[in-house]
């Protein structure tokens, strides 16, 4: 399943890179884009633990920048 999210308190070009890439490493998902420039997330990962994926998806995001959420 493919789905846009838009991200919300993103500062940082860099950050986004950092989240891209452990985003990508987590278990389920097939690929992941952060856009700095458009404040979005594009998250292709396993149907059945979409919700599952999302919530470390979160985590990771508030680890690397704890001021930025998901708008869900």
């Amino acid at each position: 399943m493919k789905k846009r999210f838009k991200l919300i308190d993103l500062d940082c070009a860099n950050c986004a890179a950092k989240m891209e890439d452990a985003i990508r490493k987590l278990d389920g998902v097939h690929d992941a884009t952060v856009s700095f420039m458009t404040q979005k997330l594009t998250i292709d990962a396993d149907d059945h633990r979409f919700e599952e994926i999302m919530d470390q998806v979160e985590r990771v995001i508030r680890k690397v920048e704890p001021d930025c959420s998901v708008q869900r």
